[in-house]
């Protein structure tokens, strides 16, 4: 791609207003080659001869150095660095010694596992003398290719889910390939963060107790891209001490990458109302597409990304139908087979352009593509590199462009590129103690294979007190030092892996005189979100209007209609401290930690309009709530830091709602989450004062809430910093927020409120002791002076004992004499054992309705 060029033409167009706020030149790096301690095996050194491959990278060499000495180990380089190979040439040099070894593969989709399966027949076919048997087993292989992959196959290359509801429960069908299992590939692991991950950690628990039974212990290869903590990662996931190769000797081509800032619709405005991102992104991608450059976009929702590909398709229809045809949307929700065709056409270069989320950011092979968008901070430094890799695959010039959103970190980002450049990507959370994950797994494993007492340590810190509670309610029994399923069924068929909320709705379009036909499928908080009556869903650049959400059914019914608008639902959130783990309590402020539920009701929905952004209109929403109990922390100012806003002529609670946006903006900066991963609210704290909540979206809390309370100081400043460094003089969607809607029931104190940037910095001043450059209000009377911290405590605000400290200590005292069984070192807290007992009674009904069903078929 010739770059110069493009952009000369792209800043002498008309709606250029100098949105290219900083131009980073990111210079090519020469390929680095190294070679294994012994060469491979010459069928494969003519394999890759005949691919085109006369030398392997650095980190190449490595992976099977460590993978010959028996060590598992993870590979973390960038996109197109050939980490594939890394643990395909270790598995194919076995194979060629020993035919009767066995490999699983695990990809975190099934189209990439496909992908994959296509790399590994080229790789195979081009070895001489090699046969193997592999192939992909998953929901879509047919009954007689999956009889042939159970009896024969050397290689099955499959997804967490499948291993999950099909391998592990009938592994007595699995016996000759997992008696034989030599090593499991785990590929793409920086997505194994959070739900997922922590479900995954337990799976390989339940995958290697199974594999025990048959003799076998496979070793571990595993491919990332970068995070901080890989080896971390790595080892939570595989409960094993894990190699990190981390040296990439992958060449790469130069790159251009430019932060680009819409610009603002009043430019009179010191705020910062901006023109949308997506119409921004729009006017580029056409450009490129007008200019026949191979394109990718990435929009952080499915919503952004039908909009972004209906508006680009709107516009080149009135330049070049032909045009507007080599454009397509790709997301999670389409048809299997409706993603495949567009994942083929890419690769052929049928299309010119696709808009995508996040689903394509994984490594499924779309050919060569010359540019990148980003439709907004992608939430993590690491996806952000991610997603922009995906252009420029092979040495040639690529472009990638950072199309800001008003949020706060998006500005923060274009007002300080430096931060993004220099900072090393942020640390990948899972949770391997959860106790609602520890539950379904510690079932399913029971119904696997009969548990031993050194197993229960696989499950969490809280397995004890769940075997316990199993056999209150007679879903396990222990004789003879073994632990036995006594439930029926098959457990693992109750939950999914990819979210604790296992309700799925179908979403069926119902024209007239025809029959319903299947969009896609969600789960029941989008299906709330996205499919209340009224709402208008986006699906293939077409607007759907919904006619009726049936909660028994969980089914949606829509109804194609071309709409000049889309929706966009407001919930409320409530939010209560259930108990406290660990607080630290200051002049300025009472923080702690703790379990937390949160009321959530979608009360109304926005209307905007395609064409203008415009808010046209609100609609009510009438939808039941939802509790979601889980872990957060909260910060409850003192009331004379409060007193000292008011006396400011600023509102203190104004303030809170700014601090409490922030803080939620402020997150990825330490930990790689999605924004449905974190909420806020503001509640009564410990004291019955206002407080700020941040806790994880997630029943039982996944750790982001946690780390963030374990690093509050830091955090608070980070907030400062954001809120201080924007232009505006009040506050704007790029600061503090933008103002709740209201009057509506349920919305509580803070109804109609706009966030306040000077009472957010009048908040922050004193709580972490710093004072900002903007100017803030005077006389304020300044917060009651801190009193000296006792010997060996900070004073500040969270900067007390954390939660990892006091687990820490813990497990120091855990050495005791060794019994039979492990003793209940975690109790669970009465409240969290009262939720579990009504899952269990919940699932114990299903599991004796699908037994009668099965009956009664039989």
């Amino acid at each position: 791609m010739k770059v110069d060029r493009f952009l000369q033409l792209l800043t002498a167009l008309p709606g250029y207003r100098g949105q290219i706020v900083h131009r980073r030149e990111i210079p090519p790096r020469p390929p680095r080659y190294g070679e294994p301690a012994e060469p491979l095996p010459e069928a494969l050194a003519q394999a890759l001869a005949a691919l085109g491959i006369e030398r392997l990278f650095t980190h190449q060499a490595r992976a099977i150095d460590l993978a010959r000495q028996g060590k598992d180990l993870v590979v973390v380089t960038g996109t197109a660095s050939g980490k594939s190979l890394a643990y395909n040439l270790p598995v194919l040099e076995d194979l060629l010694a020993h035919p009767d070894h066995r490999a699983l593969y695990l990809f975190p989709t099934k189209a990439l596992a496909q992908d994959q399966m296509r790399a590994l027949e080229r790789l195979v076919q081009a070895t001489p003398g090699l046969q193997v048997v592999a192939g992909t087993y998953d929901g879509d292989t047919p009954p007689e290719a999956r009889r042939r992959l159970r009896a024969s196959a050397q290689v099955i290359l499959t997804n967490p889910d499948m291993l999950h509801a099909g391998i592990l429960p009938n592994h007595g069908g699995f016996a000759h390939f997992l008696s034989r299992l030599r090593w499991v590939v785990v590929d793409e692991i920086h997505t194994y963060r959070g739900v997922f991950g922590s479900n995954l950690a337990f799976l390989l628990r339940r995958l290697l107790r199974v594999t025990s039974l048959y003799g076998a212990k496979p070793q571990f290869l595993a491919a990332s891209a970068t995070v901080a903590n890989p080896g971390e990662l790595a080892s939570k996931l595989f409960d094993r001490e894990v190699e990190v190769v981390a040296d990439d000797g992958a060449p790469r081509g130069p790159r251009t990458f430019l932060f680009w800032n819409p610009p603002p619709i009043d430019a009179g405005n010191q705020g910062e109302l901006r023109r949308s991102s997506v119409l921004e992104a729009r006017d580029l991608l056409v450009e490129l597409v007008k200019e026949g450059v191979n394109t990718i976009a990435f929009s952080r929702t499915r919503g952004g990304a039908e909009l972004l590909y209906r508006y680009t398709r709107e516009a080149l229809e009135r330049y070049s139908p032909r045009l507007a045809r080599l454009v397509r949307a790709y997301r999670a929700g389409y048809r299997p087979e409706e993603r495949r065709e567009i994942e083929q056409a890419l690769f052929k270069g049928e299309l010119l352009a696709v808009s995508a989320t996040s689903a394509l950011e994984l490594g499924i092979d779309v050919g060569a593509l010359d540019a990148s968008i980003l439709v907004g901070y992608p939430g993590s430094i690491a996806s952000t590199w991610q997603q922009a890799g995906r252009a420029g695959r092979r040495e040639e010039a690529s472009l990638s462009v950072l199309i800001a959103q008003p949020g706060p970190i998006d500005q923060y980002l274009v007002r300080h590129p430096d931060y993004f450049f220099e900072r090393s990507p942020e640390h990948a959370i899972i949770d391997p103690d959860n106790p609602y994950i520890a539950l379904n797994h510690l079932r399913a494993a029971l119904a696997e294979a009969p548990l031993r007492p050194d197993e229960l340590r696989l499950f969490g810190r809280y397995a004890p007190a769940l075997l316990e509670l199993l056999e209150e309610k007679g879903e396990a029994v222990r004789r003879g030092g073994r632990a036995y399923w006594r439930g029926g069924g098959q457990p693992s068929t109750q939950f999914g892996l990819r979210t604790l909320d296992d309700v799925t709705y179908t979403i069926l379009n119902c024209e007239e005189g025809q029959p319903p036909q299947v969009l896609g499928t969600t789960d029941e908080i989008n299906a709330f979100l996205e499919l209340h009556p009224e709402a208008v869903y986006l699906h293939g650049g077409e607007s759907y209007f919904v006619d009726e959400l049936n909660l028994t059914e969980r089914v949606a019914r829509v109804h194609r209609e071309e709409l000049d608008y889309y929706t966009q639902a407001i919930a409320e959130r409530r939010v209560e401290i259930e108990e406290v783990d660990t607080r630290q309590v200051s002049p300025q402020a009472a923080t702690g930690f703790g379990p937390v539920s949160v009321l959530f009701l979608p009360y109304m929905f926005k209307k905007i309009r395609f064409s203008t952004r415009e808010n046209v209109g609100y609609g009510r929403i009438s939808l039941p709530s939802r509790t979601l109990h889980t872990m957060g922390l909260w910060i409850e100012p003192a009331a004379e830091v409060r007193a000292a806003v008011e006396a400011a002529g600023r509102t203190a609670a104004a303030g809170l709602l700014g601090l409490a946006n922030v803080l939620a903006e402020v997150v990825p900066l330490y930990a790689m989450c999605d924004p449905q991963d974190i909420g806020t609210a503001i509640g009564p704290g410990e004291g019955g004062r206002p407080a700020v909540f941040l806790f994880d979206q997630y029943p039982g809390g996944l750790g982001f809430s946690e780390r963030m309370f374990n690093l509050l100081p830091e955090a608070l400043e980070s907030a400062l910093e954001l809120i201080d460094g924007c232009p505006c003089r009040d506050g704007c969607p790029s600061c503090v927020g933008a103002p709740l809607p209201g009057p509506a029931p349920l919305v509580g104190d803070t109804a109609g409120l706009v966030p306040d940037k000077l009472a957010a910095l009048l908040l922050l001043a004193q709580l972490t002791g710093r004072t900002p450059r903007t100017p803030l209000p005077e006389p304020a009377p300044a917060a009651r002076s801190p009193e000296p911290a006792p010997v060996g405590r900070l004073s500040r605000p969270g900067a007390g004992t954390g939660m990892m400290e006091v687990e820490a200590a813990a497990a120091r005292d855990q050495d005791r004499p060794e019994v039979e069984w492990p003793k209940v070192l975690h109790p669970l807290h009465p409240a969290l054992e009262s939720r579990l007992r009504q899952k269990l009674a919940t699932l114990a009904g299903e599991l004796r309705q699908q037994h009668r069903e099965g009956r009664s078929r039989l």
